[in-house]
């Protein structure tokens, strides 16, 4: 991100005034927003304001899909007799994402060490990436199942979006965090507003062992995997829900005569088939070896497979918490492993 020069520049917008921004922006671009579908807050293209879910703490899906969606077409493939073309499918299209949560924001910046800075980059992400503005929302409260502070990250936390918004009596305050979003705000003509954003305190509704305290390598073949995954039905809900799981299959499917196009979909470590080898060897046959994997994946390989240091792929949004059918709670296994010695 490329950000401004000095101290930030904050201003009052009135919500009538936020209203009429957003419809000026949805009118000349793709605006995407959390909107009701069916009842069920997801991120979605908005004709206009008064689409957008505003109530909403957060959507069920997170803003990853934005950028890494869940099934996407990578390339059409065209066979004529012996020739054989290939049309790749790289999105262009320039989209405005509002209202992401700074939890989300983070988990992008975590999808960002992946997908653009471990070489080879992902032509498909980083397209989608540098064509996007993301326009975040502070949390006014933690929610029951938030824990984003025990992770390292802060319900107001601003440096992993474009454009911030803070909730105040009058409106919200407008935040330029980065030029890409000042490019946005410029013409607004918003009176500066004194307004410190750390000066908001919040309230944690418990305590979360922090997975930075917890000794990872010697607790691979301990037998508490097993017992835990007596519970799990390998639903991959979690990682659908998760603003940081990142893994996905390739498959072709065929679309006409001499005509097939390959897409890439979500998948999940924790689905029973996920790396399932020619000749039917599954690489993770039990339920414990997958569950096992996927809090390793989180909270100790990450930060050996990218660069952003000591650092875990889970953001607390707590979107997994509450998702899981059989009551599998993340935090319920920090506490369970921070218990080892």
């Amino acid at each position: 991100m490329s950000r401004p020069q000095g101290s930030p520049s904050r201003k009052l917008i009135s919500q009538a005034g936020l209203n009429s921004w957003l419809d000026d922006l949805a009118a000349t671009g793709s605006l995407i927003a959390p909107r009701l579908a069916a009842g069920v807050p997801l991120y979605q293209r908005v004709a206009a304001s008064n689409e957008i879910a505003w109530g909403i703490s957060r959507s069920v899906l997170s803003v990853k899909q934005a950028f890494f969606p869940p099934n996407e077409r990578l390339m059409t493939i065209r066979k004529n007799g012996q020739a054989i073309q290939l049309e790749e499918t790289v999105p262009e299209e320039a989209q405005i994402v509002f209202g992401v949560r700074p939890c989300e924001a983070r988990g992008v910046r975590l999808l960002d060490a992946l997908f653009l800075d471990t070489p080879p980059a992902d032509p498909y992400y980083a397209s989608r990436r540098e064509n996007t503005v993301l326009i975040g929302l502070a949390c006014r409260e933690m929610g029951p199942t938030c824990f984003c502070i025990s992770v390292g990250g802060a319900p107001n936390e601003a440096g992993d979006v474009d454009v911030m918004l803070y909730e105040v009596n009058d409106g919200y305050v407008l935040e330029d965090v980065t030029d890409k979003g000042r490019s946005l705000t410029v013409d607004l003509g918003l009176d500066v507003y004194d307004y410190d954003p750390h000066g908001y305190r919040y309230e944690s509704h418990y305590e979360v062992v922090s997975p930075l305290t917890i000794k990872w390598p010697g607790l691979f073949e301990h037998e508490y995997w097993q017992k835990m995954s007596e519970r799990c039905l390998s639903c991959r809900a979690c990682a659908y829900v998760c603003p940081t799981c990142r893994c996905f299959a390739i498959r072709d499917e065929s679309i006409g005569t001499g005509e097939f196009e390959r897409l890439r979909c979500w998948d999940s470590c924790a689905g029973e088939n996920y790396r399932l080898l020619a000749g039917g060897h599954k690489a993770r046959p039990e339920k414990g070896d997958r569950l096992r994997n996927r809090m390793f994946c989180k909270f100790h390989f990450y930060a050996e497979q990218t660069r952003l240091g000591n650092i875990s792929a889970c953001t607390g949004c707590g979107r997994c918490i509450d998702v899981c059918p059989v009551g599998v709670d993340i935090t319920e296994v920090l506490a369970d492993l921070g218990r080892q010695p």
